[in-house]
């Protein structure tokens, strides 16, 4: 039975609930082994709710997925708005709440030193009475804002409202159901506050039939102890760093039905390991902290993505506009596609911002960094260009490799094999590991101060 919300007969003023009330009892989430219902759920949520400040906003830092869905849930239910950094990290935070005046952060572990105001989560009561109202908000209340991760310049805040989170839930939903059926529990490998955590670990379990493993395993041990510790149908949702980590360690992963990645680029030999490895599907999902995700392909078998239902997109020279039904108005990304299937499919040819031209010749950042990591002996690279430019005009390439018993000439010798000169990283640097987030993307600010550092 799907219980999905359908707004696409409803306006921007209806009522929604925050979750899905068909069946109080259905499984919500799971942690530490028990089986949270949704009633108690909304129970959690109206004490937290109680006991919050008031303000517009607070930064929701939770690191537990199960308190961090009470503590979005309660800000909504009290009108305010969840602050999402783009990391964890206090300068990310302060940066954050400098820009919204009033706001206070909350989350479920003592923090020292802590954000201004900060309010630590109460202990839960799992035998909690449970309450008939449950809580619901205008489909044009703002909700959350989304921060974008930085990897390619200054952090950016996209505001989301309640309602454009249950229009982009239904492709979701439906890709997975398609395949999996429900209900099914979702295993997360991502943090709730990134976006696509957020759509994939937080407003599914709240609008769907499918429960949430509360933790957040990184090892691969711990992502098999989690995925055996609930029942299946499980869906793996993590990211090309965690799934390459997962299938080079020697640890099985149990009763996996389905595997979702996003965040970066899917190697089709990495996606083609991993079903051959766990036996399961792997769906790469395609969308930004701007639109949220609006595509999807099995990247094993398929080249060009496939739209959500109702997804429009018009490509320009300069990148695509995205009409989609979770968008106000449509929305321009950098990535350069072309349409087939009657406009249903589109392949991705690349980002504007990725796309370099150097002495009249053209190449991609994304296939340089390509190039870089088939080097024998590199086991993690990118590649990137440079802000300033030298005395002809040319702002440099640079890339940061990490290669434990290589030299940036042998890596070089190697590139010269399959890369055109003048797009030879110089400088090339060596380093012990590349500053990846927790979704393993490499923020800009930090790429070039390690170039720097390393000069």
């Amino acid at each position: 039975m799907s219980s999905v919300i359908d707004l696409a007969s409803g306006t921007a003023s209806r009522r929604l609930p925050l979750v899905v009330a068909d069946d109080p009892n259905r499984v919500l989430a799971w942690l530490g082994g028990k089986a949270i219902s949704a009633a108690t759920f909304v129970a959690h949520v109206a004490v937290v709710a109680a006991l919050l400040p008031d303000a517009d906003s607070a930064v929701n830092l939770c690191e537990d997925r199960y308190a961090f869905l009470v503590v979005f849930c309660a800000l909504a239910a009290r009108g305010q708005v969840n602050l999402l950094p783009p990391s964890r990290a206090p300068r990310a935070i302060d940066e954050v709440m400098a820009t919204h005046a009033g706001c206070y952060a909350i989350g479920d572990t003592a923090l020292d030193p802590s954000p201004r105001g900060y309010v630590q989560m109460p202990v839960l009561d799992m035998d909690i009475p449970l309450i008939e109202e449950w809580p619901e908000v205008p489909a044009d209340q703002l909700v959350a804002i989304g921060y974008t991760s930085g990897s390619t310049g200054t952090p950016k805040a996209n505001p989301k409202t309640w309602g454009s989170f249950v229009c982009s839930n239904a492709g979701n939903h439906a890709l997975l159901e398609a395949g999996v059926g429900t209900p099914f529990t979702i295993v997360a490998t991502v943090p709730p506050q990134h976006m696509y955590g957020m759509e994939m670990s937080v407003v599914m379990p709240l609008l769907g039939n499918v429960a949430v493993h509360a933790g957040r395993p990184f090892f691969a041990a711990d992502v098999a102890a989690a995925l055996e510790s609930v029942p299946g149908p499980r869906v793996l949702v993590t990211t090309p760093v965690h799934l390459r980590a997962l299938v080079e360690a020697d640890v099985g992963l149990p009763g996996v039905s389905a595997m979702v990645s996003a965040t970066a680029p899917m190697p089709l030999e990495l996606a083609r390991a991993a079903e051959a490895r766990f036996g399961a599907p792997l769906h790469e999902v395609f969308g930004s902290t701007e639109t949220c995700v609006f595509a999807s392909r099995r990247t094993s078998k398929d080249e060009d993505w496939k739209l959500y239902a109702d997804v429009v997109l018009h490509p320009q020279p300069d990148g695509t506009l995205v009409d989609a039904p979770q968008l106000d108005a449509p929305i321009a990304l950098a990535d350069l596609v072309t349409l087939h299937d009657g406009g249903r499919r589109f392949r991705l040819c690349g980002r504007n911002a990725d796309m370099l031209e150097i002495a009249g010749k053209r190449a991609s950042l994304a296939d340089l960094t390509r190039r870089l990591l088939a080097v024998d002996g590199v086991s993690d690279g990118v590649v990137f260009q440079l802000d300033d430019a030298d005395h002809m005009g040319v702002r440099r390439i640079a890339a940061l490799a990490v290669a434990p018993g290589m030299d940036e000439h042998a890596i070089l010798d190697e590139l010269r094999t399959s890369m055109d000169p003048v797009f030879l990283p110089r400088p090339l640097r060596l380093v012990d590991a590349l500053p990846r987030n927790e979704t393993g993307k490499l923020p800009r600010a930090v790429l070039l101060e390690m170039v720097h550092r390393h000069g």
